[in-house]
């Protein structure tokens, strides 16, 4: 199997700034699975544990002169450390800023190969960096899985297909900030999050320890697809009776789950 292609300015931009730093707060290892045609980072598609993200390329968004083939219909997959990843991007956009000039400026080109590391008798598989600077080349090596067999390429891929798959029912939710804060102040109090969403548009989120529970409601909102009507009585209860009632009364028209709170370190983006 072979892959090589010139990462452009723009998706030098793209991973450096803005997706691979999410991908590197969401967990340390995703799946690369290189297509002829897309670039798709996969974080926790397989054990279906935890939160999953999928963030899909076209090669035209990132790549300059792709070239890929395997005999698994051009399908290449492997595990990488993103914040190797992250790092090597890193280095490399400094190294081309730095000393690069002419037409080849800011022209990382990256490669899958193998190689002999010191102390080891049998070759293994880096994700190659190269950038050429004024005077000489840097090469940065990322080191990574074993590239995915054909049964587990298989398995991905319709992993990926079931995760795309859009559910029969959208709620828009409410100011990103604004909910976001409501949970950073959540996880002063715990870690396990209570999430409710119904069909008639009203989410409440909740956090309970044996002292304290805080939550916060948010109601009425837009719904695409599958809808419920809400009770009549609603308007007159508490939002934590509310929440209660609908669960208990009809689970098909609510969606309830746990999840645990992440600590993110607030200097590392």
């Amino acid at each position: 199997m072979k892959f090589k292609a010139f990462l452009t300015e723009y998706g030098v931009n793209l991973l450096e700034r803005r997706f691979l730093p999410a991908l590197d707060k969401m967990g340390k290892i995703c799946h690369l699975f290189l297509t002829r045609d897309h670039a798709i980072f996969l974080h926790n598609l397989l054990n279906g544990d935890g939160v999953q993200c999928i963030a899909q390329f076209r090669k035209e968004a990132l790549f300059d002169d792709y070239r890929i083939s395997s005999q698994n219909e051009d399908r290449i997959a492997f595990a990488i450390d993103v914040s190797l990843l992250l790092r090597a991007v890193r280095s490399s956009v400094s190294i081309c800023t730095e000393f690069g000039n002419g037409p080849s400026a800011n022209r990382l080109q990256i490669k899958l190969v193998k190689k002999l590391p010191l102390n080891c008798t049998q070759p293994m598989p880096f994700l190659t960096f190269e950038t050429n600077g004024y005077k000489s080349a840097v090469i940065q090596d990322v080191p990574i899985s074993k590239p995915l067999s054909r049964a587990q390429v298989l398995e991905l891929q319709t992993a990926l297909e079931l995760a795309q798959d859009i559910p029969q029912t959208l709620v828009q939710v409410p100011d990103l900030n604004q909910l976001q804060n409501f949970v950073e102040r959540m996880k002063q109090v715990g870690d396990m999050l209570n999430v409710s969403i119904s069909k008639y548009g009203d989410l409440h989120v909740q956090i309970s320890t044996t002292l304290i529970t805080l939550g916060a409601e948010f109601r009425k909102l837009l719904v695409i697809g599958e809808q419920a009507e809400a009770p009549s009585d609603d308007r007159n209860q508490s939002a934590q009776t509310r929440s209660e009632r609908a669960i208990s009364r009809e689970m098909h028209s609510v969606f309830n789950l746990h999840c645990r709170l992440p600590v993110f370190d607030p200097g590392s983006s």
